[in-house]
């Protein structure tokens, strides 16, 4: 990718310029947040964000540092929108286990119960593959992926499935871990068919509009879209941030709600979300998930299988420290780097541009950091999540 020289200069010099960059804050704050901000800023990692800490009841920190866009000079807020990709599945998954709680489906379900495409699909090695709802929002279905001209053609989630039963079938159901986004996708059409709603429509109605969460949503407004932070990208030669168009497949009205990661979203929205799951299903007196359903996001349900994306020697073959509930990645034994401050049995999920909530039971307490940059090495490694979960947690530890 090539950019104009002057162009990622002035965005260099616009985001290293520390003690220029606007910090707002809508209420408390931890002390060193915005200084670890600040530095991932001043080393061009990121062009701004917004960080949160909550108990189930309490705001601990909220702080936005940086700019939501460079070269406008606007600066990031509490209300600026992100698309927070991956954090959509544990959505997903919590939509899931509602309809569970309401006795309409359970997870160890085949998915042929409520997709009947799904009855004649077959596994590599030609059995019957009987995947269940379990293992399609664990990533353990061997489900093959949805690509190409027509997935982009897709208006809805039902003209996906035909696409997905079309792919070849990854490996044998329950052999493995491997990151699939179909079935999460088709564990948001579950959620249409049970329902009968739209998997947008049933979010907004049974959970967004309730919690509160104001400006989470598929459909970007042109008014929302005002508010969209800016992604950008690191240039590999120069170290230097340049902007990047949005993902044309999330946010325009004639695209599928998409559970794998079609999500916009704010940090006090999705706190709002971490503090009912901190609150044990419920939140401001309603309850959204039974304490048995919760259990199914925050409880692995992988077995030994390892999981997650440390799984290579680059990243200390960390396969066995996590496991994966419904929708989310538990946490089994924390490690040095972006685990090192978190309790065993922390869960959440991160998102492709950076962004990621955790959820730790033990501390009672829920980090989320929204920012937006495109081609991190690995976004759940990132030093930016790191910085800010260890200067949260220090000054919590105070």
């Amino acid at each position: 990718m090539k950019h104009p020289s002057r162009h990622l200069a002035n965005l260099a010099l616009s985001a290293s310029l520390c003690g220029a960059l606007p910090a707002f804050a809508a209420g408390p704050k931890l002390a060193g947040i915005d200084a670890a901000m600040q530095r991932m800023i001043a080393k061009n990692e990121i062009a701004g964000a917004v960080t949160i800490v909550v108990k189930k009841d309490k705001i601990l920190h909220i702080e936005s540092t940086g700019f939501a866009d460079v070269a406008a000079k606007k600066p990031m807020t509490p209300d600026t929108i992100f698309w927070i990709a991956s954090m959509t599945k544990p959505i997903t998954g919590t939509a899931i286990l509602m309809l569970q709680d309401q006795g309409k489906l359970n997870v160890a379900d085949p998915v042929a119960k409520y997709l009947p495409e799904f009855a004649h699909l077959k596994t590599p090695s030609g059995k019957p593959a009987n995947l269940t709802i379990a293992q399609i929002l664990t990533h353990t279905s061997g489900l093959g992926e949805a690509s190409g001209p027509d997935a982009q053609k897709a208006k809805t989630l039902a003209d996906l499935v035909p696409l997905w039963l079309s792919a070849p079938m990854q490996y044998e159901p329950g052999e493995k871990w491997r990151y699939t986004q179909s079935g999460i996708n088709a564990a948001a059409r579950i959620v249409e068919v049970v329902s009968g709603m739209s998997f947008d429509v049933f979010l907004q109605k049974r959970l967004f509009d309730p919690l509160g969460m104001k400006r989470t949503t598929f459909y970007l407004t042109p008014e929302s879209r005002s508010q969209l932070a800016t992604a950008y990208v690191k240039n590999k030669e120069t170290g230097l941030l340049a902007p990047v168009p949005p993902r044309p497949e999330f946010g325009p009205r004639d695209k599928p709600p998409q559970g794998n990661g079609g999500l916009y979203s704010t940090g006090p929205d999705y706190a709002r979300y971490c503090q009912m799951l901190l609150n044990g299903g419920s939140f401001n007196g309603r309850r959204y998930l039974s304490s048995a359903a919760l259990k199914f996001l925050t409880t692995p349900q992988t077995g030994d299988l390892p999981t997650g994306f440390f799984q290579t020697d680059a990243f200390g073959n960390r396969g066995a420290n996590y496991g994966w509930g419904i929708g989310t990645c538990v946490l089994r034994t924390p490690h040095d780097g972006v685990a090192g401050m978190l309790s065993s049995g922390s869960y959440g999920h991160g998102g492709a541009w950076g962004t990621q909530a955790w959820i730790d039971p033990v501390k009672k307490v829920a980090y989320v950091l929204m920012v937006q940059r495109s081609n991190f090495p690995n976004s759940d490694a990132s030093d930016v999540r790191r910085d800010f979960q260890e200067a949260a947690a220090k000054s919590l530890a105070k």
